[in-house]
């Protein structure tokens, strides 16, 4: 193969009548040279084959903000949403102090809250919830707003979901539905995850909607032939049938998890290591004591429900006693039925404590409320014997009032601030006093070949004196019957 690097006379006339073809004669060779009557009139620059090949980025495409005006004017498109709610027992105060706790649980969601009406009724109306003239008045507020979502503060039942929407022609959720949403969100752990998608499909069971064909007979009627005669099922029932299998399926998984932690709690319990449970309202501020208390650098967020998978540290208290703490999921205010089902695995860590840390929001303006409510969940799950203390949390941004009545009302009570460590010297050794002492107490000369003995004493029980000697540790503590039983031939007693 040879090439000229200058072109013949001929090959001249035939570029300038038949370019084409030369340039496909040129693009057939590899090492065809560049010539300008050739290359010289092409677009560009030209590039080897490896290039031609190769990834080339293009300029000026990235949209990535550098100004922070050009952040500020973009907005991220959040779902615009109406709060509703319908105010049947106590005051108006109350009713509006529930609708702001809806407002923050939407907000959690992601969503923009743009107004809020109540509606004061005996009972939620069967139909509409708010009442056929009350959804009309509702309509209008949601064209005002330009709204798109409408979030009902209380539980509603499927035909006031689909009534409602009829009339306010956009999407209509309740407070359960919410919660879900915001569980769904936070859920990271594989048994957390279980748990939500349970309660999800429990509430979604009674609520599915089938539209046009979806409902039509999938089998039988008695005119499709042979093996299709019978009363036949509906998408919808298959639906529900699916789901049904599904729940089944993750209770068995639940119970699987529920077994491993079960073994866990069983060895704390044979090593006598005594547990702790924080249970309090959401955003209570419960990781941040937990993390105050253990360092465990649990994750800390201004929002409902930021924390759902349980957390277990080892603490010590201030004489040196171990014992466990362990983080419990948030609660609120008519917590939906679906969800302490769900996680009635997890609140078990509350029922089977030795005690509990109830920790409650003292800047919040009725802190009595979430105290109720709280109880009422561990009345729920079977925790009312176990020894409780209430710790008012944010004491440093709480109404000195508000502490005041707190710490009158709830005599085993203490105000601590897990931001700025106030008062939690005092909490600590509140819970020194409040856990279960040991039941027998003992004074031994245990020789320094069973140290293990010595160690023991430590983890499991009360030292209340040690003081090395010639012949071993001379022992004075408080512990149970089985380390005492081995601890019995070394008392002076028994020499």
């Amino acid at each position: 193969m040879t090439s000229s690097s200058s072109p013949s006379q001929d090959t001249k006339r035939l570029a300038h009548s038949h370019p084409e073809a030369l340039r496909a004669d040129a693009l057939m060779e590899e090492d065809v040279a560049w010539s300008y009557e050739i290359d010289g009139e092409r677009d560009g620059d030209q590039f080897d084959r490896s290039e031609r090949a190769a990834l080339r980025r293009v300029a000026g495409l990235s949209t990535e903000l550098e100004d922070v005006t050009e952040v500020e004017y973009r907005q991220l498109r959040l779902e615009r949403v109406v709060l509703v709610g319908v105010w049947t027992t106590g005051t108006s105060e109350d009713a509006e102090n529930s609708l702001a706790e809806l407002a923050a649980l939407a907000e959690t969601a992601g969503a923009l809250v743009l107004d809020g009406v109540i509606q004061r009724r005996d009972k939620p109306d069967a139909a509409t919830y708010i009442g056929s003239g009350k959804a009309a008045e509702l309509r209008d507020v949601v064209l005002e707003k330009g709204a798109d979502t409408v979030i009902c503060d209380g539980e509603l039942s499927p035909g006031q979901l689909i009534q409602l929407e009829d009339v306010v022609k956009v999407k209509v959720i309740d407070r359960t539905a919410l919660i879900l949403d915001i569980f769904a969100q936070h859920a990271k752990s594989r048994e957390g995850k279980a748990q939500v998608a349970l309660a999800q499909m429990q509430y979604m069971l009674p609520r599915l909607r089938g539209w046009g064909q979806s409902l039509s007979r999938q089998m039988g009627g008695g005119r499709g032939g042979l093996a299709t005669r019978g009363p036949g099922e509906t998408k919808i029932e298959t639906d529900r049938r699916r789901i049904r299998e599904k729940m089944a399926k993750m209770r068995r998984e639940i119970a699987d998890m529920k077994t491993g932690r079960e073994v866990k709690r069983q060895e704390r319990r044979r090593n006598k290591v005594p547990s702790v449970a924080i249970a309090g309202y959401t955003n209570a501020g419960k990781s941040s004591l937990l993390n105050r208390l253990t360092g465990a650098g649990v994750l800390v967020e201004n929002a409902l429900f930021a924390t759902l998978d349980p957390t277990v540290r080892r603490a010590e208290t201030p004489t040196g006693r171990v014992y466990t703490l362990a983080d419990t999921v948030g609660f609120v205010r008519h917590l939906p039925h679906h969800l302490v089902e769900a996680f009635r695995s997890t609140m078990e860590e509350v029922g089977d404590s030795d005690l509990i840390l109830h920790v409650v929001d003292g800047s919040h303006p009725v802190p009595e409320e979430q105290l109720a409510a709280v109880r009422e969940v561990i009345r729920d799950v079977g925790a009312t014997a176990v020894p409780e203390i209430v710790v008012i949390n944010k004491a440093d941004a709480a109404d000195p009032l508000v502490l005041q009545r707190l710490l009158r009302i709830e005599p085993r009570s203490i105000a601590v601030s897990a931001r700025t460590g106030k008062g939690i010297d005092e909490l600590l050794a509140l819970i020194d006093n409040e856990l279960p002492r040991p039941s027998v107490e003992i004074e031994a000369l245990v020789p320094y070949t069973h140290g293990k003995l010595v160690a023991r004493a430590h983890t499991e029980g009360e030292v209340l004196s040690e003081e090395h000697t010639a012949e071993g540790t001379l022992l004075k503590a408080r512990v149970h019957e089985e380390l005492a039983a081995d601890l019995a031939p070394y008392t002076p007693a028994s020499a």
